[in-house]
Order: C-alpha cells, then structure tokens, then sequence
C-alpha cells in the first residue's frame, strides 16, 4: 500500500499552510475554465449562429471532455509523476481556451471547448495529490479547504465571465484565462514537490482496474450516483438561471447576472466546514440535509412572481443553498472514498468526479431543453426531484 512518504521526498511528507494555499487556488483557477461559459450561453450561440436549444451545448460539451478526461487522463496519477501530468494538462487548457477564443464557427468553438474541459482534469490530479500529502486525521479538513479553493473558483468564474463580457467580449473571457493559466503553470513546476507513484500499473490495467472498482466499491458507486444527481442540479440551475434572468421577467443586463451569481460565492464556505463534519463521523446525516437543502432551495423559486424584488432574492438565496449545499455533499464524498485504498486513490476520485460530472453534463442539457418547452416551471420540478431521488437511493443502502 502507497504511503505519503512513498511517494513524495522524505524531507516533505506533510502539507504546508502555504502548499494548502497555493493547491486550492490552482484548483479554483483551473476549475473556473468548466465554468466561464454558463453565463455566456446567450452571446456565444448568438456570435456563432447556434438554435436555442443547441445552445445547451456550449456548456456540455466541456463537462463531458471533463468527464472523459476524468476516465482516461486521471487514472495515470497512478503510474506517472503527478507535477508532469498536471502541467501536460494545463498545457492542453491553454490551447484550447486560445482557439475557443478565436474559433469562427460553433463546430470549432465547440470542438476547443470539449479539450478546455479534457485540460482542466489537473484539478482533480491536485485534489488527490493534497490528500496523499496530508496526515489521515487532517485529510477531511484538507481536502475541504483544498475543495473551498476549487469552490470559489467555479463560484467566481460566473460573475467574472459576465463583467468581462460587459466590459471586453466574451472572447476575452478565454484569452485571459489562458494567460492566467500560464502564470500558474509556471509557478507550480517550480512549488509542487514531485510525486511518483511506488506501482506502474499498466495504462490497459488502470482502466480495468476502474471497471473492478465501480463493481466491488458500493460506497465509491453510491457516493458517485448520490453526486451526479446533485450536480445535475447545479448545472441545470447554473445554466438556466441566466436565461431567466436576462430575459423579459428580470431585464438584467450581463453585470447584473454576474452580481446574481457572485451571491453564489458564499456557498463556498460549506467545504472546509463540510471536511471538519467528515472528519467528526457526521457525513451521513450531513448527507441527507444536503439533498433536502437542494430540493427545497429549487422550489422555493417559484413562490414569487418573476420579475419582484422579492423574486429575485429567492433566487438570491435559493443559489448560495444550492451551492452550499452541492459543495458539501461533494466534500462528504470525497473524504469517503480516499479511505479506500491509498493507492487507488487517483481512480477513485477519476470515476467519483467522472460520474458526477456527466450527471452535470445531461443536467446542462435538459435544462435549456426544458427552459425552451416549459420555461422555468419546468426547471423547478426536474431540478427539485433529482435530490429526492437520490435521497432515496440513498435511505436503501446500510450504513458505511
């Protein structure tokens, strides 16, 4: 079994405040990369000539090249030295975001947005690479305050994509992030202490191993499941919430959804207080509140008449509960399946995040499919059965 002083130098075999810091920004700057585009689904489809309903694919398409990367691009933490493996990464983010910049047709756009999400799987390759640095009676609290980083990061990217728009383009958004990243690449090649996994499992053998893993892992399957119907609703609110916003009810004008979704921000305080209940035994009823939270968050949306000041501060309120809320539940899983087994820990969180994530992905489809058929109603009801109905998946399995 890998131990933290198998793989890193044993002259480093603890996490510094600073290390901790420096990890959960790179999260957040790397994270928000998935993120930019929710806000902007209106002026990209409208630049490009995409339908209404296509337009859902502007955010999709970069959670499913997340999710994939998370299959097929993770898992080698495992056998290769994770300081190369996240800047190969970050290296493809920055392509891609320079092309999506510049890209003159939705196809291209598209094709540079799906590998900004393949890039931006760095993030999970430091979210266990933090874990493996930390003392097993510290992991949840670091992980939750490496997470709180990632956080802010997705938090932010909404409201920092929508006053960049106002004020550049929404070209901008993604050359700024490149430039971002490259500040950042270079400051971790020189910060990160190597890590090199002990085992080389093959690459055909990592990817088998992951199949095994979804099978004879219960806890890893349902903490996955529990997730990916939680961040389908994020996305779907995420992604549609916008749409509502700049639309005839609200009239708000791109800084005024960015000021909407910078409320979001303070749900990223759940994760480091997410890790400290982790650690106390507490992630089972934390669990369950999380999934009411979420589903009562959604459907209080629809008490006021669009458009109200009342209105908006429901929805004000309903987005720092979501994220809250989601963020936690993230944090509970993850504290969960790093105990399973140290050395697995990279495909672990690969398949944990990877199923998530498509959970996003459809929930960023059906919900622009579902806002142009039945409007925001019709987002309300689907956004608040999907937490029930993990809930109650959730109440069939024994305790773990």
């Amino acid at each position: 079994m890998t131990t933290t002083a198998d793989c890193f130098p044993a002259d480093k075999p603890a996490i510094s405040a600073m290390l901790t810091l420096l990890l959960a920004t790179a999260c957040g700057a790397i994270a928000a990369n998935v993120y930019y585009a929710q806000p902007l689904v209106e002026p990209i489809s409208q630049t490009l000539g995409m339908t209404p309903k296509a337009a859902g694919l502007i955010v999709t398409v970069t959670q499913v090249g997340y999710g994939l990367g998370l299959l097929l691009v993770v898992p080698l933490a495992d056998r290769v030295e994770n300081r190369l493996l996240i800047l190969a990464s970050m290296g493809l983010a920055i392509v891609s975001l320079l092309a999506a910049a510049v890209a003159p047709s939705a196809m291209l756009f598209l094709t540079a947005a799906f590998f900004v999400g393949v890039g931006s799987i760095a993030v999970q390759i430091l979210v266990p690479y933090a874990s493996h640095l930390a003392p097993p009676e510290m992991r949840g609290q670091v992980v939750g305050n490496v997470m709180s980083g990632l956080t802010l990061g997705i938090m932010l990217a909404r409201p920092i994509a929508s006053f960049v728009t106002e004020l550049l383009s929404w070209h901008a958004v993604f050359v700024l992030s490149a430039g971002v990243m490259i500040v950042l690449a270079l400051v971790l090649a020189r910060a990160l202490p190597p890590r090199r996994p002990q085992t080389r499992p093959g690459y055909g053998e990592l990817l088998r191993s992951m199949l095994g893993l979804m099978v004879t892992e219960p806890l890893l399957r349902r903490r996955a499941l529990y997730q990916a119907a939680m961040f389908a609703v994020f996305s779907l609110f995420w992604t549609t919430a916008p749409l509502l916003l700049l639309g005839p009810a609200f009239h708000l004008t791109h800084n005024g959804v960015a000021l909407f979704a910078l409320a979001g921000v303070a749900g990223a305080v759940a994760a480091p207080i997410a890790g400290r209940v982790a650690d106390r035994g507490w992630s089972r009823a934390g669990t369950v509140l999380a999934m009411l939270t979420t589903s009562g968050a959604v459907l209080v949306t629809l008490l006021a008449q669009h458009g109200s000041t009342s209105a908006r501060a429901i929805l004000v309120a309903a987005a720092i509960l979501i994220d809250a809320a989601v963020m936690a539940n993230l944090v509970f899983g993850q504290r969960a399946i790093f105990l399973l087994s140290p050395d697995l820990r990279s495909r672990i969180n690969g398949l944990y995040m990877a199923t998530f994530f498509m959970g996003g992905a459809v929930g960023s489809a059906i919900g622009v499919w579902a806002y142009a058929g039945a409007g925001w109603p019709g987002v309300v009801w689907i956004g608040a059965a999907l937490p029930l109905l993990a809930l109650a998946y959730f109440m069939t399995g024994r305790r773990h």
